[in-house]
């Protein structure tokens, strides 16, 4: 083309312009890590590094776009095939939310959350939140989750008995056969598992290679599931101790828990409640020495019609050394711990308001009472602090909490206060559906429970069912634009620190099991029967998913069983108990190496993460630091596939570096026989088998 005619020093520029490569936005990268932010996690007032990455000699200029300035990168280093660049901001207390912009010759993009884009868009900027801290320990931990009734019987003798107290319309049940189904209503049927359960199998925990155990409610509480609170103060006895066994069961026909008096004995006395309170510091010790943490699950929001403070139940009635409960008596200290709609009603009130109606489920009446703030905060710092030590709190329904958004807020960031203060390095974790960002700015929770980002979007890409086993859609299955469009999206919601320890589940206790969803059977245990959700499972499926798991930015949290080979439609199938003689060895011994791998390989938990391909029914993504480079690849057809990928420019690796399997899985099981790949210039090709997964290391 002939410039002459813009004249001299416009026609160099323009001629020059057309001579530049064009830019390579593959190369382009910048995240979280502390590569990228550094430190990853700045307090406030401090200075920040903003970095970011381009391909060798191929940007003019790069711009941090941050809080509305438009500041020029300085180039600090060359590496191998790449320049970094970066900008230091000057912090002060408040959030900067930033963006990058690349130019080249004529050519401008911009750089966020999504990748390179012709224009940021503010859900997917950068944000620093300055003194917002996660704790170490808990940055990329193996969790497990344990619902301690069916986990293992340690102690039988304080097995809930038949007939001990009346839930719900029936007698309590205590079920014989550890490998019986639970009852569709089975909230009210005990198998007996118990802290000393757990403490028998710690060292299969360990050798598993857990980091954490989080636990369901182990308050006292009338139902298996516990989260209808009697008493914040101590662990149930049933899942405790029971040194001082006296009263009566009730009779066929007697349903008034007044007189339960077997049951208020066990659950009342002080001797059973303090005796549970020192197992459990036992066993939180039990888990420091083999260097596992402890979460507990808060249950705040609403507590049980059993709690004393309300006793609808008048349990505490009559029991020595408590005070009247809001039920019973208008006089009660706790009456402004519950609304009433009738002040004419007393004694036994049964006007207060239950959450989502639900008169066993009273909801707790923050702003009505300081004195009931004031009191959980305590019960906070309580079980954090010794003797007790646990690691952290998984807080339930976190976001119904209060009457009021502005007063959830107020209330979580007082509690944040209060736990943090009493130990620095707890965790505080929220179930929460939906976009959790309000809560994760830096001084309330810490991160969720991520179905969004995690279960979700694993779930409908290898299996296409919805996370109840209540929907299958098949544009959904294999469908790889929307697993990483949603793995943007909504991880976009969460800072660098709140991703870093969101608990990444496959299976817990409100959800099918990720086995039962790989047979893609929708139903429920009400209308298909148990069985049906052991038939037609796909164990290669669910290897994939570990997989995927096992080197995702998070916490990997395993559903207790999940790793045996448990299959379960949603509550209350899920809650099967943990197949004890008779585990999926398989797979047991798979998780076992992943969990291994992961420790091995500490760019699994804290490294880079991006995706390299994806088609249909196969995706591929690296994990990496400058250094260090893995690639993860799912093969989810049921046919085998040649994969043929080019990795160097998204991850950085060597073009000249062979790739070498750590594992392999697929429809006949897992190796992790090693055998490498050569790359073919800046391509890798990979043959993998049917319903197939591989993790690679480049070397």
């Amino acid at each position: 083309m002939d410039y002459s005619h813009f004249g001299p020093e416009l026609s160099k520029s323009l001629y020059l312009s057309a001579l530049k490569p064009v830019l390579n936005k593959k190369a382009l990268f910048a995240d979280y890590t502390e590569d990228y932010v550094c430190p990853s996690e700045p307090n406030p007032y401090a200075k920040v590094d903003l970095r970011f990455r381009t391909y060798k000699s191929n940007a003019d200029h790069v711009f941090l776009i941050c809080n509305g300035q438009r500041c020029l990168c300085e180039k600090y280093e060359s590496q191998g095939n790449f320049d970094y660049y970066h900008y230091t901001w000057q912090l002060d207390n408040d959030p900067i939310r930033y963006y990058f912009e690349i130019a080249s010759g004529n050519q401008v993009c911009r750089y966020d959350l999504r990748g390179a884009v012709s224009r940021a868009e503010e859900p997917y900027y950068f944000t620093v939140m300055p003194g917002f801290k996660t704790p170490g320990w808990a940055k990329g931990a193996v969790m497990y989750q344990i619902y301690v009734d069916r986990f293992y019987n340690g102690d039988p003798s304080n097995d809930v008995l038949t007939h001990e107290y009346n839930y719900i319309g029936a007698h309590s049940v205590r079920v014989n056969d550890w490998s019986k189904y639970p009852d569709t209503m089975g909230v009210r049927e005990f198998y007996g598992g118990d802290l000393q359960g757990v403490m028998d199998k710690l060292d299969y925990l360990a050798d598993l290679g857990i980091d954490a155990i989080y636990f369901n409610p182990l308050f006292v509480s009338p139902s298996n599931h516990k989260y209808d609170i009697q008493d914040y103060d101590y662990i149930d006895p049933h899942f405790g101790k029971i040194v001082c066994d006296e009263g009566e069961l009730l009779e066929e026909n007697a349903y008034l828990n007044k007189d339960a008096t077997r049951y208020i004995s066990r659950v009342t006395r002080r001797e059973n409640l303090e005796a549970s309170n020192e197992l459990f510091a036992r066993l939180v010790a039990q888990c420091h020495r083999r260097n596992i943490k402890v979460i507990l699950d808060g249950v705040f929001n609403h507590c049980g019609s059993f709690n004393k403070w309300l006793d609808r139940e008048r349990i505490y009635e009559n029991a020595n050394g408590y005070e009247k409960g809001a039920y019973v008596s208008s006089d009660s200290p706790y009456r402004d711990y519950f609304r009433f709609n009738d002040d004419k009603a007393w004694p036994y009130n049964d006007t207060y308001d239950g959450w989502w109606g639900h008169d066993t489920l009273p909801k707790l009446n923050y702003e009505g009472s300081r004195r009931l703030c004031d009191y959980i905060l305590y019960i906070g710092r309580k079980w954090v602090s010794p003797p007790y030590n646990a690691d952290g709190w998984r807080l339930d329904v976190a976001a119904d909490l209060g009457h009021s958004p502005e007063f959830n807020h107020s209330f979580w960031q007082d509690f944040r206060h209060a736990v943090k203060q009493a130990n620095p390095n707890a965790i505080i974790l929220a179930e929460h559906y939906g976009d959790p960002s309000p809560w994760l700015k830096g001084d309330e929770w810490d991160s969720v429970m991520n179905y969004d980002a995690f279960m979700e979007p694993v779930t409908w890409f290898l299996t296409g069912m919805q996370k109840h086993s209540d929907d299958f859609r098949g544009d959904m299955l294999g469908n790889a634009d929307v697993f990483f469009d949603m793995m943007k999206y909504n991880g976009a919601k969460l800072s660098g620190p709140s991703q870093a320890v969101a608990m990444n589940e496959l299976s817990n206790h409100d959800h099918s099991r990720f086995l039962t969803r790989t047979n893609r059977l929708v139903g429920r245990v009400a209308d298909k029967g148990p069985e049906a959700a052991n038939r037609g499972i796909n164990k290669a499926v669910m290897r994939e998913a570990v997989l995927i798991q096992m080197t995702w930015t998070g916490s990997p949290t395993i559903y207790y069983g999940d790793e045996a080979g448990v299959c379960g439609f949603t509550d209350p199938d899920n809650r099967r108990t943990y197949p004890w003689g008779h585990e999926d060895r398989e797979m047991i011994d798979f998780h076992r190496e992943m969990i291994r791998i992961r420790k091995e390989n500490p760019v699994l938990r804290h490294g880079s993460l991006r995706r390299i391909h994806k088609d249909y029914n196969v995706i591929a993504y690296g994990r990496f630091t400058r250094n260090e480079y893995y690639v993860i690849i799912v093969n989810n057809n049921e046919y085998e596939r040649d994969v043929e990928m080019k990795i160097s420019y998204e991850l950085g690796s060597p073009r000249d570096a062979k790739l070498k399997t750590i594992i392999y899985s697929d429809c006949d099981g897992f190796t992790t026989e090693s055998w490498e790949y050569a790359m073919d210039g800046a391509k890798v090709h990979i043959h993998m088998g049917r319903t197939s997964a591989m993790l690679l290391k480049v070397v």
